[in-house]
């Protein structure tokens, strides 16, 4: 039999399929400050494993079973419960779908409401797996400018009427109001509601990714989108990943049972992970979730102010950062001609430091070479430091603007020895 060429599928892929993407993970550094992960020391291992044997024990024989595609129904009571104490959103198990994190549930709303040149808005620097999505479904992105207290509502409802105009009225907004990644900010109380009203006027849902909200070091707790509403615009998503342990995968979303029996049907896998809902459910039904966030937060603040600091001390007069109330990220920007995206691998490779620029963020894709992301919530206070001067070190040999070049040392002459 004759050898045929090489079998190649390029010519077979949808025009849904979603655009290559490299395997394995991506080379981190020893100071790590390119992706949101939390305090590794104080993950807790030894209650996660006692209240998994507690669940075994009383339910183990249901892992036999493929679950509610809802996710276990005693975590999703108790997700209602956290939610009415301290979201004062009023909601019950059967409104809560779980999810693989929250990049689950998003992926369901996305596949229920956008179609290819649908316009969504979103915040001009926002999370970059939700813009990965939004760009696998082929949605038109429209940034929204933003300051210190979040979505500027003027320039918003600009976005929104120009795209009316332009017969393509916005499908959804996509906001992260509390503790906001990347950019650090809260939205404050009067741009929430300006933001909702809005979305009444012009009759647009908002998903509101709430993602980081119980991760607060500072400041008072401020009302979530959904229960300024009140009329049903407004999905919301959380996630137990920063309170636990991102490789837990649960997150969970609510929105009115419209929108929730067709996310349903878009839901792929079934149920989530009842191992792991076991866990986290007998975890936190046990009293040890809230001591453990108190504790975690308190670390995490201990972090951010030593990252604060280094940022002062080595980053000063030539940089700007955010002081976030809360959450993981602190954005910093530097002087309108630097670009920091186009040394990061050469960054990483020559001081060991990780870090994101601007455009991974960037609505647009392409703005923000001069802005970077940093994350404190992995590295301990003394390579946070550590890690900040290196940094510079290391912006200062790219001639990086507002670093400059060290002039190079002069070998002392004979004489001049003597």
């Amino acid at each position: 039999m004759p050898k045929s060429p090489p079998f190649s599928y390029q010519k077979l892929f949808s025009r849904a399929a979603a655009e290559p993407f490299p395997a394995g993970m991506p080379p981190r550094g020893k100071y790590d400050f390119a992706v949101a992960y939390p305090d590794p020391v104080s993950l807790p291992y030894q209650g996660l494993v006692s209240a998994l044997l507690t669940a075994l024990a009383e339910e183990g024989r249901d892992l036999a079973i493929y679950g509610d595609i809802q996710g276990y129904r005693p975590l999703r009571e108790y997700v209602a419960a956290k939610l009415a104490r301290d979201r004062r959103i009023k909601v019950g198990a059967d409104d809560i779908i779980l999810g693989d994190g929250s990049a689950q549930p998003l992926h369901m709303v996305f596949e229920t409401l956008v179609d290819p040149g649908d316009v969504v808005l979103a915040e001009d620097f926002v999370y970059i797996g939700t813009l990965r999505q939004l760009r696998r479904f082929r949605a038109n992105l429209q940034p929204v400018p933003c300051d210190g207290e979040g979505m500027q509502p003027g320039p918003l409802e600009a976005v929104i009427r120009r795209a009316i105009a332009e017969g393509k009225p916005p499908k959804l907004i996509y906001t992260v109001p509390t503790y906001q990644n990347p950019q650090g900010w809260t939205m404050s109380l009067p741009r929430r509601k300006a933001l909702v009203a809005l979305a009444q006027k012009y009759d647009i849902p908002i998903l509101e990714d709430d993602c980081y909200w119980d991760l607060r070091y500072e400041g008072g707790d401020v009302p979530s989108l959904y229960t300024l509403d009140g009329t049903g615009r407004v999905i919301y998503f959380s996630s137990f990943s920063k309170i636990i342990a991102p490789g837990m995968r649960m997150g969970y979303m609510t929105a009115p049972p419209q929108l929730l029996e067709r996310c349903r049907g878009a839901k792929s896998g079934g149920s989530v992970n009842t191992f792991a809902a076991f866990a986290i459910h007998r975890y936190a039904k046990s009293g040890q979730l809230d001591p453990h966030i108190r504790e975690i937060n308190a670390i995490q603040r201990y972090k951010r102010d030593t990252m604060l600091q280094a940022l002062e001390r080595h980053f000063g007069g030539q940089a700007t950062w955010s002081r976030p109330q809360g959450g993981l990220f602190i954005w910093v920007k530097l002087p309108p001609t630097a670009d920091v995206a186009g040394i990061r691998d050469q960054v990483l490779a020559d001081v060991d430091v990780g870090y994101l620029p601007g455009p991974a963020f960037a609505t647009d894709g392409v703005s923000g070479k001069n802005y970077l992301r940093l994350c404190f919530g992995y590295n301990t206070p003394e390579e946070i430091g550590e890690g900040v001067a290196r940094l510079a070190v290391a912006f200062r040999q790219h001639g990086v603007p507002g670093f400059g070049r060290k002039p190079a040392r002069k070998r002392p002459t004979a004489k001049a020895a003597v």
